[in-house]
């Protein structure tokens, strides 16, 4: 076998190993929580040595760091609101709602443990903790553009009140969906959520615009 060939190989089972490492890390985590997360736990359900899974992260910490970071880059794709042609304001809101109740439903890793991480308080911060918050303020951004893309007229101050209101109200029902599992039904849940959060923009809207 060739040098390249050679490179491509190991080049490929290293990303394999660090996939099976991550999904072996969200069951765990999503199992025990961050406390409960073990490098020896992650190895025994993983199938690999403690030194292959320390090659690909430094510490648990670093672990469930990446764990947030790949679910999330998941569900920030889900967050794209559907250009004009797509239908009416309206139409285009519950269609990006619906996306990332899809997402949150098939990879929920992101908002399960950033969650567990960020209601927690420690004198020195995890990393997955930190990640966690600066990959939610990414969210945040993208729901504010949305909102002045689509209410241009609304100043900052409504503009904010509404992203918190989204972003919280996206939170409760994940929660919820925690709890009850698939008795909550989350797709229709967001559904009804974004709808809500239109009504408010559009109600505010009106109410800042210049009476003639």
């Amino acid at each position: 076998m060739t040098r390249p060939q050679t490179t491509r190989r190991k080049r490929a089972n290293g990303v394999e190993s660090r996939q099976r490492i991550l999904d072996a890390a969200v069951e765990i985590a999503g199992e025990r929580g961050y406390e409960g997360t073990s490098i020896a736990a992650v190895s025994a359900k993983c199938g690999l040595p403690a030194s292959s899974i320390y090659w690909h992260f430094k510490d648990k910490d670093d672990l469930i760091a990446a764990v947030i970071e790949r679910s999330f880059a998941t569900w920030l794709a889900a967050v794209e609101l559907p250009g004009e042609g797509y239908g009416t304001p309206l139409e285009r809101t519950v269609a990006m709602a619906a996306n990332v109740a899809k997402s949150l439903v098939e990879a929920p890793d992101f908002l399960r443990l950033g969650l567990m991480l960020a209601l927690e308080r420690r004198p020195a911060e995890p990393r997955g903790r930190t990640v966690f918050l600066q990959v939610r303020e990414i969210a945040g951004r993208k729901i504010t553009e949305m909102i002045e893309t689509l209410f241009p007229g609304l100043d900052d101050a409504a503009v904010h009140t509404l992203t918190t209101y989204a972003v919280a109200g996206a939170d409760g029902l994940f929660v919820q969906r925690e709890i009850h599992g698939d008795a909550v039904d989350l797709p229709a849940m967001f559904d009804l959520h974004a709808r809500l959060v239109f009504d408010a923009a559009t109600g505010m809207a009106e109410r800042s615009a210049p009476r003639p």
